[in-house]
């Protein structure tokens, strides 16, 4: 810009510089965005460290990023109140006969509990303290039994409501109920493939099986799990069919889970909801931290026209959509890798945008290119928050479950070829029930 002392390259060096540089030296990856800020803010003369404090302010004062709490303490409530062991009593009867049995429930599980709670990390959590030691106890290799735990967990940010959708949404304007509709069928291929991968595991491997249930154990599981399994119709259904905004479908899902902890399942005392909302603040306190220190990099990133900057040389390769589509799939999976996704949301899928709306792609077709990649971030290191969590639990080093979770990987990204290929596996669904969603 005129009149600044820093050029877009100069002031991208420095942003850059000093933000990989912290990440090296194994500072927070939020705490190393806004360090990487306070150079700039203290060189440039028009600008002052009272920027981030305003930019983060900014980025606090969002009506939908409330949503982001609340869907985390719909999870944990979930988790103390005796709805996560009905839905894992339902998944063993579904699919307790199939090879893998215990993996297979993993799985199964991953997917009810992404269609309630939309955070990647509190599926981890729970389902690491649930699997791991109970695989381990049946025979599982250990790094088998963190890799599937870990790569199912990052089903809650592709099947709604998902926080990434939300947090996607709200950064760049792109309608979140159909964000919510078009991350269905990917989501759901992801499982599939995942509850494929285990089985090929467990024929190689000879890992367990459960004996067949019955039907009527199957309809009883079904009929006791039937008031949680509602969960993710509310919560989609009233987004979609405009009973109520993303947010206040948050707050329905923590009324929601509440109830059914409190007056159904009767099994929430008051000391697990002081864990719920103790672990709630903890998480929330981390995912916003990111949102805040992140808008001040993007809104550095924009005051120095940066990613005009860079969009200038990529748009002069002449990309077409599908060309355009890998291109930018290949910049979050390696972002993902360094970065949380909110931030890569906030920064990188900025940056994008443009180059997006340029090729001819749907914004939403778009925003689950990201969120897909982004969610293989979750698993791959240095950063790898869900492998880090189960390897946790597991008390196992990360690189001892790498060459499984990178196995599990390779028909994942088969998935998302498809989805970058074929437009309407993601968009078929707000074309049929919303179209006005779509841009």
């Amino acid at each position: 810009m005129g009149g600044n002392v820093l050029s877009s390259g100069d002031a991208a060096a420095i942003l850059f510089g000093v933000f990989f540089t912290l990440l090296v030296l194994r500072v927070p990856v939020a705490v190393a965005l806004g360090l990487a800020c306070l150079p700039i803010l203290l060189i440039e003369p028009h600008l002052s460290p009272m920027v981030l404090m305003q930019e983060t302010f900014n980025a606090f004062n969002s009506f939908i990023l409330l949503a982001v709490p609340f869907f985390l303490l719909t999870a944990n409530l979930m988790n103390v109140g005796g709805i996560t062991n009905r839905l894992m009593t339902l998944s063993r009867t579904m699919v307790g006969h199939w090879p893998g049995a215990l993996a297979q429930i993993n799985v199964v599980l991953s997917i009810f509990f992404a269609g309630i709670s939309g955070s990647s990390t509190a599926d981890a959590a729970s389902q690491s303290k649930i699997f791991i030691e109970a695989q381990r106890k049946e025979g599982y290799d250990d790094s088998f039994s963190v890799a599937i735990t870990a790569v199912s967990a990052v089903l809650a940010v592709i099947i709604p409501p998902s926080i990434l959708m939300i947090v996607w949404g709200g950064v760049l304007t792109t309608s979140i109920g159909a964000l919510f509709l078009a991350g269905i069928i990917p989501g759901l291929l992801i499982g599939l493939v995942q509850m494929g991968t285990v089985h090929a595991y467990a024929k190689l491997r000879g890992y367990p099986t459960y004996p067949r249930a019955s039907w009527g154990a199957l309809a009883g599981a079904l009929l006791t799990a039937l008031p949680a399994l509602m969960t993710p119709f509310i919560i989609i259904g009233g987004k979609i069919f405009g009973w109520f905004t993303a947010t206040e479908s948050a707050c329905i899902a923590v009324l929601y889970a509440g109830v059914l902890s409190l007056l159904v399942y009767r099994e929430m005392s008051f000391r697990g909801l002081y864990e719920a909302l103790g672990e709630t603040g903890r998480l929330a306190a981390v995912a916003l931290f990111c949102v805040g220190a992140a808008s001040c990099f993007g809104w550095l990133l924009a005051y120095y026209k940066i990613p005009e900057a860079i969009l200038s040389g990529v748009s002069a390769w002449g990309m077409g959509p599908i060309a355009t589509g890998f291109f930018i799939a290949a910049v979050f999976l390696v972002v993902g890798c360094f970065l949380d996704a909110i931030p890569a949301i906030i920064i990188v899928g900025a940056i994008l945008q443009p180059l997006a709306a340029g090729a001819g792609l749907d914004p939403v077709h778009f925003a689950m290119i990201g969120i897909v990649s982004l969610a293989f971030g979750l698993v791959t290191p240095p950063y790898g928050l869900c492998l880090m969590i189960a390897c946790h639990v597991a008390g196992m080093r990360v690189g001892d479950a790498l060459k499984d979770t990178m196995i599990m990987l390779l028909p994942m990204l088969a998935v998302l070829a498809m989805v970058i290929l074929w437009p309407g596996l993601v968009l078929v669904l707000p074309r049929m029930i919303s179209p006005e969603f779509l841009g």
